[in-house]
C-alpha cells in the first residue's frame, strides 16, 4: 500500500479512477495466455524492436510466463527514469490521463485479453499497457518526451483542436513509432511491440513509411481501427523529444 500511496500522491483529477491490482486473484489460465501473447510476439522483437525496448523489457523485470505485478515492476522502473506503472479501472478521461503522464505515472489496466481475444481486443489490456508500453519508460529520453507530452497537453485540456493535433504525435510515436537503428527499421510504438499482426504488416513493408517530420505528423489523420497506411520513422528519440516541445510552441 505504500508503494501505491507513494506512486499517487499529487494526483487529483486522475484519483477517482487509482485501484489496486490484485495480482493474486489472477488465474492459472490468465498467467498462460499472458505466456502465449509473450512467446508470439519475442522472436519478432528479439530481431525487430529497438535496442532500447529490449534492454527496457529486461530492466523491469518482465516474466514470460506469468503477468506483471505492477507495483514490482514500478519499483524496478523508478530508480531509472522515474516513472511507475499504476493500476487504474480502465479507460481515463484526457484530464486524468495527461496529469498522470505529467506526473510520471503510466496509467496501467489490469484486466487481460481472453483466449478468443489475443489476436485483438479494441481496448487496451494489461498485455498492451505493460508488454507494449512500458518498458520504454526505462529509457531516459523517451520518458522525458512523454513526461512533457503530458504536460504540454495538461495545460491544453480546454482546446480540443489543439489536443487532437497532437494527439497525432503521440499515435504516430508512442503507439505507432518507428526508429532506424543500425540501417534497419525497428518497431517501439505499444500498437506494433503488441500487435502481430499489425506489426508483421509493417515489417513486410504493407504501409508506407515516411521520415518523421513534425508538420506532417500533426497534419496527418488516422483511423484508430484500421490497418495504418502511413507510419513515420525517426533517427533517435531525442528527435521525438525535441519535437513535443516544438509541438507545444506550433498548436498552444
Amino acid at each position: 500500500m505504500a508503494v501505491i500511496l507513494e506512486q499517487t500522491s499529487g494526483l487529483r483529477v486522475a484519483q477517482p479512477f487509482l485501484i489496486e491490482q490484485d495480482w493474486a486473484g489472477y488465474t492459472a489460465e490468465q498467467h498462460g495466455v499472458w505466456g502465449e501473447l509473450v512467446a508470439r510476439r519475442m522472436p519478432q522483437l528479439r530481431n525487430h524492436a529497438c535496442a532500447e525496448y529490449l534492454d527496457g523489457f529486461e530492466q523491469i523485470g518482465l516474466s514470460e510466463t506469468a503477468l506483471p505485478d505492477l507495483g514490482a515492476v514500478s519499483a524496478r522502473l523508478g530508480p531509472r527514469t522515474g516513472w511507475a506503472s499504476t493500476p487504474v479501472s480502465g479507460f481515463l478521461p484526457g484530464d486524468a490521463f495527461f496529469e498522470m503522464l505529467a506526473a510520471r505515472r503510466f496509467p496501467t489496466t489490469t484486466w487481460l485479453r481472453s483466449r478468443e481475444a489475443m489476436d485483438y481486443t479494441p481496448e487496451p489490456d494489461i498485455f498492451h499497457d505493460v508488454f507494449g508500453h512500458v518498458p520504454m519508460h526505462a529509457h531516459p529520453v523517451f520518458a522525458d518526451f512523454l513526461q512533457h507530452y503530458g504536460q504540454v497537453c495538461a495545460n491544453l485540456i480546454d482546446r480540443p483542436e489543439a489536443l487532437e493535433r497532437l494527439g497525432r504525435l503521440f499515435w504516430f510515436t508512442v503507439e505507432f513509432g518507428l526508429i532506424r537503428q543500425a540501417g534497419e527499421i525497428k518497431v517501439y510504438g505499444s500498437g506494433l511491440i503488441s500487435s502481430h499482426g499489425e506489426c508483421t504488416r509493417v515489417l513486410a513493408g504493407g504501409c508506407e513509411v515516411r521520415e518523421f517530420e513534425l508538420d506532417a505528423v500533426l497534419g496527418q489523420e488516422f483511423d484508430t481501427g484500421a490497418m495504418q497506411p502511413v507510419l513515420y520513422a525517426v533517427e533517435s528519440f531525442e528527435q521525438i523529444y525535441e519535437a513535443a516541445k516544438e509541438a507545444e510552441g506550433k498548436v498552444g
